[in-house]
C-alpha cells in the first residue's frame, strides 16, 4: 500500500530518506521501497514515525487529515 503522506512528512523536515532510515535502523533501500508502496511498513515503523514527526498513526495512513 502506498503512503504519499510518510514522503511529504520527511520533505516538510527537510531531511533525506537516508536519514529516516538511519533513525528506523534499516537500509535507505528498504525505506525507499515504503514510500513508494513497493513494501508494507511495519506497524512499530509507523509509530516511530509518528511520534518523530509529532502527528498520528491515522495521518500518517491517510485516516485522518487532522495532524
Amino acid at each position: 500500500m502506498y503512503y504519499p503522506r510518510l514522503r511529504d512528512l520527511r520533505e516538510d523536515k527537510d531531511m533525506a530518506q537516508k536519514e529516516i532510515a538511519a533513525l528506523l535502523g534499516i537500509d535507505q533501500r528498504v525505506y525507499s521501497n515504503y514510500e513508494t508502496g513497493k513494501r508494507e511498513i511495519p506497524v512499530r515503523f509507523v509509530v516511530i514515525l509518528a511520534d518523530f514527526y509529532g502527528t498520528t498513526t491515522d495521518y500518517i495512513l491517510g485516516r485522518t487529515n487532522k495532524v
